[in-house]
């Protein structure tokens, strides 16, 4: 065994068996490791969208009460400076953009990184890092610090590792999964990103009220936690411990349409045969240049960014537009902003599924974007009338908004990764990875930044931003749904 070879590994049972056996076993036990990982990513970015609404709130309200001081007509006594001025909504945008634009840098770097060191390693270092950066974050409150350029730092660097994780995660899961039914596969998996949003405003919502620097400590301590265990048991490849490898062949119907046009593109990736290529050693990673001239890889990059404009913009904003429209206090706001995450489960599920039984991604995609919008015009005229409402509403709107986003990140970013033209290089799928999810980053950056801005206008102006983003991502994926349709009156 090698040096890379993880330490904690050889005290599992899975190395027992025959190879078939042994196969099966470790790829249910990635699924299952690499799940709880990115939940954990998930689970410590999501405290600061619950904890805006302590940061900066009308301090007049009955349910803010300090027995022990009198602080007469200040209406901001009970904000933390220096979210405590008429200007809190752009700040608050700040610190979005802060960690969003630095995570949309770093994923391209990261997946370019990702290919040419060990993929535990490099998984490991980026979730303790993520989890000092948390914690970090957190102590801001019992250190009594009040600069922007602290919590603002913070964000920078918290982001940069942060894009550590999904370029890594995908890649695992990539490595260990074939074709034939990744779209189901990872649709499932990928309800990591709505579990961890649960638990993080779960988690969050626990401490707001009282003491929210623990909103970012305690899961500052799980995602950093988790990442020890990656050092110590995670196993990216299956011919790292000489597994049978994953079938790869069966592209989606856009992917196979595509090839007889780019078929002379080339690659440094030997031409031999499947069982040769588990060395990979032989196997080059591909360029920027290169991995955009896969079919299909521009097309679901720009969409994505206006697909995850809409979604993250409700990751960060959320719980504060639940509060101010529902009039809800922060910690019940929080824990209504998790039905929209709950339905976006069952939306990347469905629309994995959906994927697969027709082979059409892009017109699965096409379809609940074309659904989502008008479901977001009626989220913000009714979704504030009652909890029922409001409940039903938020996960209505998670299913729609979420499934395409969820579906280009992991089945769609897996399959180009992995595309026929490529020739079997394992090496691609990271930096396809990271191009796909960091163009999708710049769009999450730029959606919150823009909602805190606007949001002062009044919020039927953000959703109006989102809906118009919503058909942006449509309209960008209408040349792959004329593709994958003719193909499909052509078989």
């Amino acid at each position: 065994m090698t040096l890379a070879f993880p330490i904690g590994i050889r005290l599992l049972p899975t190395l027992n068996g025959s190879n078939t056996v042994r196969t099966f076993r470790y790829k249910i036990f990635i699924l299952i490791f690499t799940f709880l990982c990115y939940t954990s990513y998930h689970l410590s970015r999501k405290p600061i969208s619950v904890v805006k609404s302590v940061l900066n709130r009308n301090c007049s309200d009955p349910d803010v009460v300090d027995d022990h001081h009198n602080h007469g007509n200040n209406t901001k006594w009970c904000d933390w400076k220096p979210f405590d001025e008429n200007n809190a909504g752009s700040l608050l945008g700040s610190l979005d953009l802060a960690y969003l634009f630095a995570y949309a840098v770093g994923m391209f770097f990261s997946g370019h990184i990702a290919e040419r060191m060990n993929l535990r390693y490099f998984l490991s270092l980026g979730m303790i890092s993520s989890g000092l950066m948390t914690v970090l974050f957190g102590m801001g409150y019992f250190w009594n610090i009040h600069s922007l350029f602290f919590f603002i730092g913070v964000q920078i660097i918290g982001g940069l590792v942060q894009s550590s994780g999904w370029p890594s995660v995908v890649t695992c899961m990539g490595n260990w999964y074939g074709k034939g039914k990744r779209g189901f596969i990872m649709g499932i998996w990928n309800s990591h990103t709505s579990v961890g949003n649960i638990l993080g405003s779960l988690i969050a919502g626990i401490f707001v009220n009282t003491a929210w620097g623990w909103s970012f400590i305690v899961p500052g301590i799980i995602i950093g936690s988790l990442g020890i265990l990656v050092f110590l048991f995670m196993v990216p490849n299956p011919a790292e411990i000489g597994c049978d490898l994953p079938d790869q062949s069966s592209a989606a119907k856009y992917a196979a349409n595509e090839v007889s046009e780019k078929s002379d593109l080339e690659y440094g990736a030997a031409n031999t045969s499947q069982t040769s290529l588990i060395s990979m050693t032989k196997e080059k990673p591909i360029s920027l240049l290169k991995a955009l001239r896969i079919p299909g890889v521009i097309e679901f990059s720009l969409c994505l960014f206006f697909a995850k404009l809409v979604s993250y913009t409700f990751l960060f904003w959320l719980p504060k537009y639940i509060h101010v429209k529902a009039n809800y206090d922060p910690e019940k706001a929080a824990d209504i902003s998790t039905l929209f995450d709950v339905g976006g489960i069952f939306g990347g599920i469905t629309a994995g599924l959906l994927s697969d039984f027709t082979g059409m991604r892009a017109s699965t995609c096409v379809l609940m974007l074309a659904i989502s919008a008008p479901v977001l015009y009626i989220y913000n005229l009714y979704g504030s009338l009652s909890l029922a409402h409001s409940i039903g509403l938020s996960m209505v709107c998670g299913f729609f908004v979420n499934g395409p986003y969820a579906l280009i990140t992991t089945a769609v970013s897996a399959d180009l990764g992995t595309h026929e033209i490529l020739k079997g290089n394992s090496k691609a799928l990271s930096t396809v990875t990271a191009i796909i999810d960091g163009t999708g980053s710049i769009g999450a950056a730029v959606g919150p930044l823009f909602a805190g801005v606007i949001e002062s206008s009044g919020w039927n102006n953000v959703f109006f931003m989102l809906i118009g983003s919503d058909i942006m991502a449509l309209l960008l994926l209408l040349r792959l749904v004329y593709k994958e349709i003719s193909a499909y009156f052509r078989s």
